[in-house]
């Protein structure tokens, strides 16, 4: 893979994927919407031993993602591989978080991943040769309480990733969804939550995280040239991915309770639910 063009590739997993690909001497098209990251990571993309270009993109608007691959064409010629990354995360019950935090999640998480789809599957479908990887999470195998926004959006990732592996092999294009677990990066910086406890246990989830956005990205893309569909690339992740699979009622159940819930409330320093107070199992 000697092209790639990567979604939120100013800061965290994006930036790792940019700087991985570098390495290996690739040119890379770093999109972000902050015009100051893309051009700090295309300028460290030269020094790390690829070509950077840097644009301002926002990826839930389909003209501006249909543009940056009218770029990547002037700009790489053609893009072997594509990284959909960009993405933002939402938190709360359902029916308290706003409706207007929906609609954001849903733009930046899933329909960015679809124009990103949309706009360079065809191109490479008539090349030949491509890759697409498709970040999601393992929230999008998994549902944890409070997070159905991030959890919905997620798991649609998973099933267009699925549906498309399908639809473009014959053609010489592989796809791989990508579902880690926790790992250091500013997913948080813009998260939306009804609930503070939550985002305060997400962060440290992040903090203690012994993955570091360089090795997801390098297991993500060994993946990619294996040509294998999923990259579950933590441990805990794959556990939870296999017992589910295995046992999805009692995983769920399990998820569902207002003990668990309230120890990783605990952990992050916050009270414990009204459930639990009151006794419940």
């Amino acid at each position: 893979m000697r092209t790639a063009v990567v979604t939120g590739g100013g800061s965290g997993l994006g930036r790792a994927f940019c700087l991985e690909m570098a390495r290996s001497g690739a040119a890379v098209l770093v999109a972000d919407i902050r015009a100051d990251r893309a051009a700090a990571v295309a300028d460290e993309v030269g020094t790390a031993g690829g070509t950077g270009h840097a644009l301002t993109v926002d990826v839930a608007d389909q003209a501006a993602v249909e543009h940056m691959a009218t770029e990547a064409d002037r700009l790489l010629g053609t893009t072997d591989l594509l990284v959909n990354n960009a993405g933002v995360a939402v938190g709360g019950p359902v029916g308290q978080v706003p409706l207007d935090d929906w609609h954001w999640i849903l733009d930046i998480n899933l329909r960015a991943v679809v124009h990103g789809c949309h706009a360079f599957v065809p191109r490479m479908k008539a090349a030949g040769n491509g890759a697409i990887v498709n970040v999601a999470s393992a929230a999008g195998l998994i549902s944890m309480p409070e997070m159905a926004p991030y959890n919905a959006t997620k798991a649609a990732v998973v099933a267009l990733s699925e549906s498309l592996y399908g639809e473009v092999r014959q053609y010489g294009v592989n796809v791989t969804v990508l579902c880690p677990t926790f790992v250091k990066t500013n997913l948080l910086e813009t998260a939306r939550t009804t609930d503070s406890s939550a985002l305060t246990a997400g962060t440290l989830a992040m903090e203690r995280s012994r993955t570091s956005a360089e090795v997801v990205a390098k297991r993500a893309l060994a993946a990619v040239r294996a040509g294998r569909p999923y990259c579950v690339p933590m441990l805990d992740g794959r556990l939870l991915w296999l017992l589910w699979r295995l046992f999805p009622g009692m995983v769920t159940r399990l998820m569902a309770s207002p003990r668990l819930q309230d120890a990783v409330r605990r952990r992050a320093g916050a009270q414990p639910g009204v459930a639990a107070r009151k006794g419940a199992a």
